[in-house]
């Protein structure tokens, strides 16, 4: 249920038969959002300093990125209605004024090279490109100059080597729009870049490593398309959009059936941001998903959230997920950071009339049959079951870089109903999701550098080596709400065993249950998680932990144990439905020879793969 202190339309259940939301509850969260944010304007309005944790770059940077990322949701707010929204005009026009203004008080500092100023330049870049008739073209004149001369200090500057270019590129594109300073070859290099990055499959890297997340859809989609909004290059403009249709058909299964994102990556405080590319489809009819398909899953995901309280009671995106967690945020992450969700309104520049708004809602794939979707450029595979709505990543791909050294990325498996234990008191013991060698002194591994194997069908497969040198193969293979785990380690040494299951996490401390060669932890609503022991298993148990997770505040693991490293093989359950373990241990079958290992299922059906081979 929506929050009653979030003002929104009554909901509209003939157009939009499955979430209720229209185009005017788009436009009401967005005047939420502006309204919120008003009170913590400095006087010009050039800074928006918003309580909570400060970021690494000070507070005056925190206050220019207030600024700058309320001015997207202002943006598109602005050219959704034809400029009808006088207000936000004026008052983003006032901090333009200041924020240029090297004499005042509320001066945005200059940019330099690797600044936080340069992803905020390109937020206010792009909401004067869309809003020029409105607001850049009726600019005092000394005003544009000033805007210019700051948006300018980006010529000659360097930026990171990932997503950042693209800063640039976007920014220095506007500059040469208006006549302003430009390099033509700073505007190039961010494009020729990326292409660099491009690993096929519609998915880029964000950067030169494996770092395959949300980055891809809100950043190298996002700025590249509407840079050719400014550019007019259609030649690059197809190319993108070509890309970005092959990305579309995978990540529509990134959400669950309720609007959940899977809960995977860094900067998750951004939240429905990961709608950007959804409407950025839309946008530019590089989508496979019909009008009414769109707006289903974009709504689905923001009805989601403001079910769960976000914005909170006074309209304010907080650092974290659901509630304040700052375990989901970074240390680049400041009170207004959550505030790039202001990507997820883009759909706001489609006008009224365009069948994205007016078509009616059409059910996504998980709404109607199980899903599975394999991504192999970046060893991602997706299993989704309509009965529970529940979308499960498998990781065989992406790593943050080598190691990887977060719990955002480490794990093995990610999940929309489910979060990893993030804090740093269970990042150290590192259960969920994660096959760990225990040393006699107590010292376990870490999943290191993930080398993709394969990834196709029903099977993704990856290896790493441990810092004691243990090679590790895994392969997971999907049926509904089944994954099955095996793992072969060769030169493991005298060592324990672990492995974790999903963590289900709840206001209160889930049920928890073990049996013969099984463990198990239930939440309050059902929501259960599983892990079997199939092959090489000798005990179960259940750990938990306090305060870890963006999901609940008591958080409950099952696991499993080995006295040996070698052959292992689980069967690991999240569902939404009652889960039976011990019947379902004595259902599934498994044969191992010394080539090949045969998994047998209830309905007589059967699988088999070849033993792994570290490459």
């Amino acid at each position: 249920m929506i929050p009653p202190y979030l003002p929104l339309p009554p909901s509209d259940r003939v157009l939009s038969p499955r979430t209720g939301w229209t185009r005017a509850h788009w436009e009401a969260l967005a005047d939420r959002l502006l309204d919120a944010v008003a009170p913590f304007a400095s006087p010009g309005h050039a800074q928006i300093r918003l309580p909570g944790r400060a970021s690494w770059s000070g507070v005056a940077l925190d206050g220019l990125e207030g600024y700058a990322r309320t001015f997207l949701t202002a943006a598109f707010r602005i050219a959704g209605a034809a400029g009808d929204a006088p207000h936000l005009i004026e008052r983003y026009a006032r901090g333009l004024a200041a924020g240029t203004d090297p004499s005042g008080g509320e001066a945005w500092p200059v940019l330099t090279d690797c600044s936080q100023q340069m992803v905020e330049a390109a937020s206010i870049a792009i909401g004067l490109h869309e809003t020029r008739p409105w607001l850049w073209d009726r600019l005092d004149a000394g005003v544009r100059e000033r805007v210019v001369d700051w948006l300018g200090g980006f010529v000659g500057k360097r930026t990171w080597d990932n997503n950042w270019m693209l800063f640039q590129t976007v920014t220095e594109e506007f500059l040469k729009s208006v006549g302003g300073p430009y390099e033509q070859r700073e505007i190039d290099r961010g494009l020729e870049r990326i292409e660099n990055w491009y690993a096929g499959d519609g998915w880029y890297t964000d950067g030169g490593s494996r770092n395959f997340d949300y980055y891809c859809g809100w950043a190298l989609h996002l700025y590249p398309l509407l840079w050719t909004r400014m550019s007019g290059d259609a030649e690059r403009a197809g190319i993108y959009a070509g890309r970005l249709n092959e990305f579309l058909g995978t990540y529509q299964h990134f959400f669950g059936s309720d609007g959940a994102p899977v809960h995977h990556g860094r900067s998750l405080t951004y939240r429905f941001a990961a709608l950007a590319p959804v409407w950025l489809g839309a946008l530019t009819g590089a989508t496979p998903l019909a009008p009414g398909q769109t707006r289903k899953l974009a709504s689905s995901v923001v009805r989601h959230f403001a079910e769960r309280g976000v914005p909170d009671r006074d309209g304010l995106l907080s650092l974290g997920w659901y509630g304040p967690f700052l375990p989901a945020t970074q240390a680049y992450s400041g009170p207004a950071s959550p505030y790039w969700a202001s990507k997820a309104f883009l759909g706001l520049l489609l006008p009224p009339a365009h069948p994205v708004w007016t078509e009616r809602e059409q059910p996504l794939p998980i709404d109607e049959r199980d899903v599975s979707a394999a991504i192999p450029a970046a060893g991602l595979l997706l299993h989704g079951t309509r009965h529970d709505g529940i979308v499960r990543l498998l990781n065989h791909g992406s790593d943050h870089g080598a190691p990887p050294d977060d719990p955002h990325y480490a794990k093995l498996a990610y999940s929309t109903r489910t979060g990893p234990e993030a804090a740093e008191h269970a990042w150290t013991r590192d259960v969920d999701n994660h096959l760990a060698l225990i040393a006699p002194d107590g010292t376990h591994s870490r999943r290191a550098a993930i080398k993709p194997l394969s990834c196709d069908g029903a099977t993704a497969s990856s290896s790493h080596e441990t810092a004691a040198g243990a090679r590790v193969t895994s392969t997971s293979t999907v049926r509904g709400p089944w994954e099955i785990r095996v793992h072969e380690i060769a030169d493991g040494g005298s060592c324990t065993v672990r492995e974790g299951g999903y963590a289900v996490s709840d206001t209160t401390p889930p049920a928890v249950a073990t049996g013969r060669g099984w463990a198990l932890a239930r939440r309050a609503d059902g929501l259960t998680s599983a892990i079997i022991g199939l092959h090489g298993w000798r005990r179960t148990s259940v750990s938990r932990e306090v305060e870890s997770n963006a999901f609940g505040p008591h958080s409950a693991i099952p696991c499993l144990y080995a006295d040996t490293p070698g052959l292992h093989i689980s069967l690991v359950v999240l569902s939404g439905d009652a889960v039976h373990p011990g019947a379902l241990r004595d259902a599934v079958t498994v044969h191992v020879s010394d080539e090949e290992i045969t998994i047998g299922f209830p309905d007589g059906t059967s699988t088999t793969q070849r033993r792994g081979q570290w490459p």
